[in-house]
């Protein structure tokens, strides 16, 4: 089993998910904030999950706050920025660190297995990794990486014909 199975999150909700529950799934892992240059991709994201969640797409928001304070709110501000302005029907989970000490294990995990040309650190707000359906991490992308850019590799991971309407 893929070491990537064996890490859990804890929701916004407070419940703990078990990453084992996404076994044969394609998960994007994202961090987010709400008040950054890049929260508008929180609709673009929600599109590629609204596209491709019934061929298997999963994708995991984890808002963080260690880039320009750009999530300095709790989980009203996080629900009401993800819920209600973009309408995220996505798992999102409770604030975390993804550098230093206390980073969460998901992205202590990701940041070793696909670290980035500039070092494994996660340079900003909406990074993006994508992970197959045996757990293995595919590919990182950028935050400046827009979530319809995606879609090839996510196409490509959950095995849709390229030529194929969807």
């Amino acid at each position: 089993m893929s070491e990537f199975y064996s890490l859990s999150a804890v929701s916004l909700q407070g419940e703990t998910i078990s990453f084992d529950a996404l076994e044969g799934k394609v998960v994007l892992v994202v961090n987010t904030a709400s008040k950054c240059g890049f929260t508008p991709q929180y609709a673009g994201l929600e599109e590629l999950y609204k596209t491709y969640k019934d061929k298997g797409l999963v994708i995991l928001g984890f808002p963080c706050n260690q880039f320009g304070q750009q999530e300095p709110g709790g989980k009203q501000s996080i629900e009401e920025t993800c819920f209600v302005n973009y309408g995220v029907t996505f798992q999102m989970f409770e604030k975390v660190d993804v550098n230093g000490d206390h980073a969460h294990e998901v992205f202590t995990y990701l940041k070793k297995e696909l670290p980035s040309m500039l070092g494994s650190n996660i340079k900003w707000n909406f990074t993006k990794f994508l992970v197959g359906r045996d757990g293995t991490p595919i590919k990182r992308f950028s935050s400046r990486t827009a979530p319809k850019k995606l879609e090839p590799a996510i196409r490509q991971a959950l095995g849709v014909d390229h030529g194929a309407a969807v």
